[in-house]
């Protein structure tokens, strides 16, 4: 089974797992939007990252796992509709690729692995203990994201390979 875990957002990351071990993990593709300097989530690239993979692992079962995100009191308005439109590109790619897709709260994932209540960067160290092979492509703080993604995968992994 190849499970692709996402942590979605301009910063987020896409990990490719198979059969509980990691494939590749990329961060999130972006594209300049309009000035200043902001970004956005590239979605053609992201189509392009995913349709390569699946066709490297033909005829098996792929499951998407997505982070299920909402605003959070204190973020900014501008902030959390380009996380919604991410959020969004997200599921209209898997959707119209048609991939099946589950949605799992943070809480959820972050309990499993005793990240209640942890620094970010908690993550990072968890993937770490986890897939040690993979420590050197989780060496920067800047890291846990794709931390984050890896974990999302794994978690489904762990917890969903014996009821499909």
């Amino acid at each position: 089974m190849l499970i692709i875990g996402i942590d979605p957002g301009i910063s987020g990351s896409i990990c490719f797992l198979e059969e509980g071990k990691i494939i590749d993990v990329l961060e999130m593709p972006t594209m300049a939007e309009g000035k200043k300097n902001k970004k956005q989530v590239n979605g053609s690239q992201i189509y392009n990252e995913i349709s390569k993979r699946i066709n490297e692992v033909s005829n098996q079962d792929i499951r998407v796992v997505i982070e299920q995100v909402s605003a959070m009191p204190g973020q900014g308005v501008t902030s959390m509709f380009n996380f919604g439109q991410s959020f969004g590109i997200l599921k209209g790619i898997c959707s119209a690729m048609k991939l099946p897709v589950y949605f799992i709260r943070p809480a959820k994932w972050k309990k499993y692995f005793n990240l209640i209540k942890t620094e970010k960067d908690a993550s990072r160290t968890r993937a770490i203990e986890i897939f040690p092979y993979f420590s050197s492509h989780l060496s920067k703080k800047k890291d846990s994201n794709k931390a984050d993604a890896i974990l999302i995968a794994s978690f489904y992994y762990e917890t969903y390979k014996n009821d499909d």
